[in-house]
């Protein structure tokens, strides 16, 4: 896709990856971006550059605009992967150009390249640059989400390139929220903001919260926001800030997502009950079975809202493995603020729900206890207790829920 100006002189120069379905394990089915930017001053400035396969059509969309020879600063936020693997291939053509960047980022991308031959400042908050007309203000905002992370904001145009925050994995032929909103629709929009929130950065909440209060001190005003990947936020910059506090606080929906694995369908059919006892109850029911659901779509579902209950089979005296292995990723991502139960079916011993409270409780979430068990395949009765522990969760689930609602 060719370079589009985002504001006077500014300019996307990135790349849309249409057919990704696997980021290190996080699946895409929208796809991706990856999004830098070239500001045209005085000293013309390179903003993050792109993923090593995409090296050459963002080569294209700056020889587009200017000659690479005559770029003076190359802005690097992020050193992961999808942002600084085409790195080389822009010095090589810019041997002029100064990079700038935290000193841990320099520290990291010393350990991909050879950097003795590049011109690197480092920064760190508060430090500016100017580039003529235009000045750019650097802010570290280390664990968002690494540890070398920093954004850039613009000051003369309120523009904020905040590097991986605000972004979302959404391949599309439009680059602005306005565009998407009329070509798609703001739901899709919010899901892949959420997505790729619950995905990345819920581990980081407080971070976010104490970063945005800092912007906040700083008198920073924002009339646009820049992610690396995603859609660029021209009429909804404040939105998607609250967005942002709202997740990093743990807003969640009043209802509840039942997430389970199943071997001969004992615990599958303990679903359909309890889905109707929440229903029944006044709260919005999600089910997700786990082999049948990518595991990024399983945690954006779990973290949508404020209760869950994990589903599992015994085998083996534990869990099934894909109920452990997202109870596992989860404990990485450290969530907060849900209430959660277990419930599953056994042949001749248990061991799977007490093994899913073990793990559930080592996170700090809210416990709703005892789990429920049923043996073998659910019976009439076995049914009427799936609806009653369904709508008793239910009620539960609203008494923690008006906690968050001050």
């Amino acid at each position: 896709m060719a370079s589009v100006e985002i504001k006077k002189d500014i300019f996307w120069v990135g790349a849309i990856d249409w057919a990704v379905r696997d980021f290190h394990g996080y699946e895409t089915p929208r796809g991706t971006t990856y999004n830098n930017y070239l500001i045209i001053d005085d000293d013309i400035t390179l903003i993050d550059t792109v993923k090593e396969d995409f090296a050459d059509v963002t080569i294209k969309n700056i020889k587009s605009l200017v000659s690479p020879e005559s770029i003076k600063n190359v802005v690097i936020n992020h050193i992961e992967n999808d942002h600084v693997t085409s790195i080389d291939r822009i010095m090589a053509l810019t041997p002029n150009a100064t990079i700038y960047i935290t000193e841990k980022g320099r520290k990291g991308l010393a350990r991909f390249f050879d950097i003795s031959n590049w011109n690197i400042k480092t920064v760190k908050t508060g430090d500016t640059l100017k580039i003529g007309k235009r000045t750019l203000l650097f802010l570290e905002t280390p664990m968002l989400h690494w540890p070398d992370s920093m954004v850039t904001y613009l000051k003369e145009e309120k523009l904020l390139f905040s590097q991986d925050a605000f972004g979302q994995h959404l391949a599309s032929a439009v680059r602005f929220d306005d565009e998407f909103i009329t070509c798609a629709s703001m739901y899709e929009l919010d899901d892949a903001v959420i997505d790729y929130y619950a995905n990345i950065l819920m581990p980081f909440g407080q971070l976010i919260k104490a970063k945005i209060a800092e912007i906040q001190k700083l008198g920073i005003e924002i009339d646009m926001i820049a992610p690396d990947h995603g859609i660029i936020w021209r009429s909804h910059p404040n939105k998607i800030l609250q967005m942002y506090l709202d997740m990093a606080n743990g807003v969640a929906k009043e209802g509840v997502t039942i997430i389970y694995d199943t071997m001969w369908h004992s615990t599958e059919l303990m679903t359909t009950p309890l889905m109707q006892g929440i229903k029944d109850e006044g709260l919005e029911c999600k089910i997700i079975k786990l082999r049948a659901t990518p595991m990024s779509v399983a945690v954006k579902e779990f973290w949508k809202y404020r209760g869950a209950l994990f589903g599992s089979p015994t085998l083996n005296n534990t869990m099934f493995p894909t109920v452990a292995q997202i109870l596992y990723h989860l404990s990485g991502l450290r969530p907060k603020n849900r209430i959660v139960g277990a419930f599953g079916s056994y042949g001749w011993g248990g061991g799977a729900v007490k093994e899913a409270y073990e793990f559930l409780k080592k996170m700090g979430l809210e416990l709703y206890e005892p789990g429920l068990q049923i043996n073998y395949k659910p019976s009439l009765e076995d049914e009427t207790r799936c609806y009653d522990f369904g709508r008793d969760f239910a009620k539960k689930v609203k008494e923690y829920h008006q906690k968050f609602q001050s």
